[in-house]
C-alpha cells in the first residue's frame, strides 16, 4: 500500500477514517493490524501535508505585499 501523490485531502481523510474504524473493530491479525497502522501513518502524513500547504497559502494571502511573514499564533501546528 503505497501513498499516491495525487491523493486528495478528502480521499486521504476518508481512507484514514476507515483504517481507524477497522483497527478499533479488532479481529485483525497482528500482521493485518500492523499493515493498517502503517497505512494510517501514511494517510495522516498526506493529510498533514495538505493542511500545511493550506496554512502556507493562507499565510501568504494574509501577508501584506512585500511585508515580512506573519508569525504563527502560539499553540499552532509546528512545521
Amino acid at each position: 500500500m503505497s501513498e499516491s501523490p495525487s491523493l486528495s485531502y478528502e480521499a486521504a481523510r476518508d481512507e484514514l477514517a476507515e483504517v481507524v474504524r477497522q483497527l478499533e473493530q479488532g479481529g485483525a491479525t497482528l500482521e493485518q493490524s500492523l499493515a493498517l497502522w502503517e497505512r494510517g501513518e501514511e494517510l495522516a502524513a498526506v493529510c498533514q501535508r495538505w493542511l500545511d500547504g493550506a496554512q502556507a497559502r493562507l499565510d501568504a494571502a494574509l501577508r501584506p505585499a512585500g511585508g515580512p511573514a506573519t508569525p504563527r499564533a502560539a499553540g499552532g501546528p509546528a512545521s
